[in-house]
């Protein structure tokens, strides 16, 4: 059985997966180019799910099942994947916990006007009068009920916020107070303090928010998108921003990344960019390696036990 890395893990953890599976051939390169001449020998294919092309799915003749090792499945070669009956599954659930403690870190920041106070201690300005607040009581809407926005509530609630979700069925969900749809969430939008985004990329989700929507929030309203950078439109956000439509928003994901340094994000007050880092924390691999290790586990007993099992037609 041969598994083959696009991506090369620390040493560590290589070590780990060898001693493991002692019967399996691990072969690591450091990216998709250095792996081609092996793709053909391959069962199973672990990506960061950026790299693979409907080429290397038609050139992977043995592979059985792909693993990705993010949540993010937008490049993803699905056609192709679909085509061939490949197996793939991902580490979704994995940045529940950083994405999380990211938001509500946002959030507290927002509330406590913390920017603001590091800006006058740079200065040496002793004032209090900053217009702070707090997250008691407070709205968040969160798009994306999923496990990262779960988890969001979970806390939220901690600070008994009024929480309320959307996922694709209105379906009521633990920690939230009430849920909606894609295409009913709008009702609310005039209601909350935050509205947070965790939706993934989808046909459904790209370009979602307009300005109409903007316009429905209250203007002291904030708005935070961890989820992907396609859910909004530039062009919007320059427009909400400049309008003044809302108080602030917090970005950490973008149709094009790293962010060019000439962008009008980074000057825009209205706008707080972070560099994509809501899931970074030193526990991502061995997270991501531990679903692996137990699909790895049933994949050798031809079992189905699965852990995040993708939807090929869907794309997650």
């Amino acid at each position: 059985m041969k598994i083959i890395f696009t991506f090369q893990p620390k040493e560590e953890f290589i070590s780990e997966l060898k001693n493991s599976f002692q019967e399996v051939e691990f072969l690591f390169y450091k990216k998709i180019k250095e792996a081609e001449k092996e793709l053909p020998e391959a069962e199973v294919i672990v990506t960061m799910g950026e790299d693979l092309t409907d080429f290397h799915i038609e050139k992977s003749k043995k592979c059985k099942w792909i693993m990705v090792t993010s949540a993010g499945l937008e490049k993803m070669p699905f056609k192709a994947i679909k085509k061939r009956g490949i197996l793939v599954t991902n580490a979704r659930g994995i940045h529940r916990i950083p994405m999380a403690e990211f938001t509500i870190g946002l959030m507290l920041q927002h509330a406590k006007q913390l920017q603001a106070v590091w800006k006058q201690e740079k200065d040496s300005v002793w004032s209090r009068r900053l217009p702070t607040s707090e997250l008691h009581e407070a709205s968040l809407l969160i798009l994306g009920a999923g496990a990262i926005g779960g988890e969001i509530a979970r806390l939220g609630k901690a600070f008994h916020m009024k929480v309320t979700g959307v996922n694709s069925s209105g379906t009521p969900a633990k920690h939230f107070d009430s849920m909606f749809t894609l295409k009913t969430f709008q009702t609310e939008l005039g209601n909350a303090d935050y509205i947070l985004s965790v939706l993934p990329s989808t046909e459904k989700t790209k370009h979602l928010l307009q300005v109409e929507h903007f316009e429905q929030m209250k203007d002291t309203a904030v708005f935070i998108n961890i989820g992907r950078g396609d859910l909004v439109e530039e062009s919007v956000l320059l427009e909400v921003s400049e309008k003044k439509l809302i108080q602030h928003m917090y970005l950490d994901v973008f149709d094009k990344e790293p962010l060019p340094k000439d962008h009008p994000f980074w000057e825009n007050e209205g706008i707080t960019v972070t560099p994509h880092l809501s899931s970074i924390t030193k526990k991502y691999m061995p997270r991501a390696l531990e679903i692996f290790k137990k699909n790895v586990t049933t994949y050798r007993n031809n079992s189905e036990n699965y852990i995040n099992v993708i939807d090929a037609e869907r794309g997650y």
